[in-house]
């Protein structure tokens, strides 16, 4: 059995689709659908059941598709043992980071990887946390930092940080200084139109469920996804937002914005995720160790 073959074939069982996997293995689609059909027969048995909306794993594929991930992981422990001979760990581990994050993680966490694992390649995407636990069930992602995250069989979650969220709205003109605001209530936040992400934002999902917990719901005054952008419409004075202390340092001008701190507080969680289908490697082990320690170096 060929191992390129067994690799393509779980990458299209996972992502559903020789498209998207295609674009995921930088492969021409042809060769990858061909690759794919000289496993098939092979093994005399169809392996994905192909139609106009992608391709799913048959009764065969699915059995193949529990054993080829075993076999990869253990050709990927085998290079990482191989490199530990000589005396560096290798591989590749692919990261996701939500964007209020990866704007304060993503320098020094690979600057630290560089340094520590230098025979290792890193990849960084960011994303939501919705869409990021999905790419660790397909493999797209080997670690994600989750919002809020659900305990599910798929996913182990090892706790990270908590995030406070802060009302942030722009500064009056003149105040380049001034002494801290006052908190404010959630019940007056409610009252305030904000600039806030769409639905299935973690942040987003948790604001709605804590001020539905004392029977009011936010008022959106725009619903945008992305920290610069909503930083920008709420200095334009398009409204607030509620956002963590750290998404306003890194921006651009974090002296254009006042925080005030919400009563009660607005905690968010943030969790290490992997995947439980597929067992870290001793390279990603290193590096969920590696993003703690820039975490506690960070102060978050």
């Amino acid at each position: 059995m060929d191992l390129k073959q067994l690799e393509y074939f779980v990458r299209v069982a996972e992502l559903g689709s020789f498209t998207r996997a295609s674009l995921a293995l930088d492969v021409a689609q042809p060769a990858l659908s061909r690759q794919v059909r000289l496993l098939e027969v092979e093994l005399r048995q169809n392996l994905l059941m192909r139609n106009g909306r992608g391709a799913t794993p048959t009764e065969a594929g699915k059995l193949l598709l529990e054993h080829g991930r075993g076999i990869l992981h253990q050709v990927e422990r085998a290079r990482e043992e191989l490199g530990r001979v000589r005396g560096a760990l290798a591989g590749r581990v692919a990261i996701g980071l939500p964007p209020t994050l990866a704007r304060v993680m993503a320098v020094p966490l690979t600057r630290a990887f560089r340094q520590q694992l230098p025979e290792a390649s890193l990849s960084i995407t960011e994303g939501l946390s919705t869409t990021m636990q999905e790419w660790l069930h397909t493999g797209r992602l080997d670690i994600a930092v989750l919002y809020n995250a659900t305990p599910a069989p798929d996913i182990e979650l090892t706790p990270l940080t908590e995030e406070e969220l802060l009302l942030v709205q722009p500064r009056p003109p003149g105040l380049a200084e001034d002494p801290p605001p006052s908190p404010i209530a959630l019940g007056e936040v409610a009252a305030l139109p904000l600039v806030i992400p769409s639905r299935p934002n973690a942040l987003r999902m948790h604001v709605e469920a804590e001020m539905a917990a004392i029977g009011l719901r936010p008022n959106v005054a725009l619903e945008i996804d992305g920290v610069a952008a909503i930083l920008d419409l709420v200095a334009d004075g398009a409204g607030a937002a509620l956002l963590s202390r750290y998404a306003v340092a890194s921006s651009t001008r974090p002296s254009a914005y006042r925080m005030r701190q919400v009563q009660p507080p607005l905690r968010t969680r943030v969790s290490l995720a992997t995947s439980s289908q597929r067992p870290a490697t001793l390279t990603q082990r290193t590096t969920l160790t590696l993003m703690t320690q820039v975490c506690k170096d960070l102060g978050l």
